[in-house]
This record gives structure tokens, C-alpha cells and sequence, in this order.
């Protein structure tokens, strides 16, 4: 289960957003001084762009990471000039303003548990102090989270200390392309709110509850994680940001399959039948979906469909 830090981080836009809904509920964290990452910590060679095109199709696939801290210019380049030659934006799930309310709504309905059963009395005595001493660390109280159900606790739980040490779904690439989209652009989405959450809702309790002690194990060490994906990222590396991602994903494979293949394979064959029809498509999903093996692109290349690394 430690994979999930990583692979929430860079293949689900609902995680970050719905656990910034939840974490927005609770009492103000007590902020977490240290180092940010910042433009001058990376080197800015750009984050990976191909492209997919027939006679009258062009499909641009830009992997995005869904939270970030400020200072990062990756908005240049062939990136720039693809968005803006785009009839479409796609991505994952809808990100308009009025969607963003909708998924509170949908998250905080699925994320709670019954009425009279809390959160700590799932956890065995280890548990509960583990999980104890992660909430302190974060400047929130031992019963804070008591109506989430595990999920929607640990995903909380990792992302508040990105929130505290600068990074923020509103820097996150999906949100910034929206605000950078001219009058005439059109949105899309691959998948709906209810699906992705579903994919956190879905798995069972005992293993909610290892990923939820997992987030509060590694509470430290969140950012540092990310900020090697950022790193990658950025760096327009996906072999590298492959390799971050899927250090220990073998140990989980029913995870991997429902974060990240499965869901590789229906964005495949959407891309495929899109071929069909004309226009120019920029579609932007989490940078773990373009990396590394059963990647869109390689499933794309086993039905005979080449994507072109522009970027």
C-alpha cells in the first residue's frame, strides 16, 4: 500500500480535490515550516508532450501532476502552442467550477460512515496511536477525521501536509489550463466524478485502513515523495517518473490495475474511436498514466496507433 502515495498523487484529479474539500472542513492546520520546491530546485526542461494524429484528427496527451506549488513555468513551449491550436479540452473528470461542488457533494456522501460509528474505533490500539500521533503532527485533533470513512481519511491525511508545505490543487495543471482556455474552448472528460471516487470507495475496509495508517506512517515524508515525482515531471523524464511511481506497485497489483492499467485501457480505446471524428484534442490526465509499461501509449501502440513525443 505504500505505492498509493504515489500513485493518487500523479493518476487521480478527484483524490486531490476531494481530499482539499475535506481538509478544507476541518480546523486550519498549524502550518509546517520548510523548504519549498521552486523553479530554481528543478531543471526545466519541460513536462513530456506527444501527440496522435490522422488525416483530420490531432490528439495532443499531456500528463499533468493534479497539485503543485507555485513558481513552476511549465505553460511554454510546444505545450503552449498545442493548448492553444486545440478545439477540446479534455480531461479525466469534469473540472468546471459548478463540477467542483458536485464532487463535495458526491465525496462527503461516500466518505462518511454511518451515523454513531467512528473512525478510531475501527483501528486497533497500535493503530489508533499511529494514526494519533500522525494527526498531531499536522496540527489537527485525534478526532478530527472520526466521520471519514478510512479512504477518505487517509487521503486527507496525505494530502495536508503538501498543503502545508506549499503545494495546492488550485496550482495543479488541469485547474491552470481551464483558467488559460480561451472563450471558444470545449470541455470534455474521460471519466465521471462518481467513477473515480468509487475507485477509493469501493476497495475494502482492511485495506482502507492499511492504506490509511500507511499516510499516517509516512506523514513526513509526503512531500519529499512528490517533489521527486514533481522533479521528474518537469524534467519531461516519464521513465523516470515511472520509476518513482512504481517502486513496490508489483506488491499491490489489484491496486495498480484499478488506479491506473484498467482505466489506461478505456482511455486507449476512447482514443481510438475519437480518431474517427475531426478536430484537435488536448487531452491532460495525471503524468502516471503516460509512464512507463501498460502506459496509454503503449496501449495505444498495440492497436497500431503511434504516439509522436513532441516535447
Amino acid at each position: 500500500m505504500q505505492t498509493f502515495i504515489k500513485t493518487f498523487a500523479a493518476a487521480c484529479s478527484a483524490s486531490l480535490v476531494l481530499a482539499g474539500s475535506a481538509a478544507a472542513q476541518q480546523q486550519k492546520p498549524t502550518p509546517v515550516l520548510t523548504e519549498q520546491v521552486s523553479a530554481a530546485d528543478v531543471e526545466m526542461a519541460g513536462p513530456a508532450l506527444w501527440k496522435v494524429a490522422d488525416e483530420d484528427t490531432t490528439i495532443f496527451l499531456f500528463g499533468t501532476v493534479h497539485a503543485l506549488p507555485s513558481g513552476l513555468e511549465w505553460y511554454t513551449g510546444p505545450v503552449r502552442e498545442a493548448f492553444e491550436a486545440s478545439e477540446m479540452l479534455v480531461t479525466e473528470i469534469p473540472m468546471q467550477p459548478q463540477d467542483e461542488a458536485k464532487m463535495q457533494i458526491v465525496a462527503l456522501t461516500a466518505g462518511m460512515l454511518p451515523e454513531g460509528t467512528a473512525l478510531r474505533s475501527l483501528l486497533d490500539q497500535d493503530q489508533r496511536e499511529t494514526f494519533d500521533a500522525a494527526m498531531t503532527r499536522v496540527g489537527m485533533p485525534v478526532t478530527g477525521f472520526d466521520r471519514f470513512e478510512p479512504w477518505m481519511a487517509g487521503l486527507t491525511l496525505t494530502l495536508l501536509p503538501l498543503m502545508q508545505q506549499g503545494y495546492s490543487p488550485d496550482q495543479g495543471v488541469e485547474k491552470q489550463l481551464i483558467a488559460l482556455a480561451g472563450p471558444d474552448m470545449q470541455f470534455g472528460a474521460l471519466e465521471t466524478i462518481e467513477f473515480q471516487i468509487g475507485i477509493f470507495d469501493s476497495m475494502p475496509q482492511e485495506d482502507q485502513i492499511e492504506f490509511l495508517i500507511t499516510s499516517a506512517e509516512q506523514v513526513d515524508d509526503t512531500k519529499s515523495v512528490v517533489d521527486a515525482m514533481v522533479a521528474e515531471w518537469i524534467e519531461g523524464d516519464p521513465d523516470g517518473l515511472a520509476d518513482v511511481m512504481n517502486e513496490g506497485l508489483e506488491s499491490d497489483p489489484g491496486l495498480a490495475d484499478a488506479l491506473l492499467y484498467s482505466r489506461n485501457a478505456n482511455w486507449a480505446e476512447w482514443i481510438d474511436q475519437r480518431l474517427d471524428q475531426p478536430g484537435s484534442i488536448f487531452i491532460a490526465v495525471g503524468a502516471g498514466h503516460l509512464a512507463g509499461e501498460k502506459s496509454v501509449q503503449d496501449l495505444l501502440d498495440r492497436r497500431g496507433i503511434v504516439a509522436t513525443r513532441v516535447q
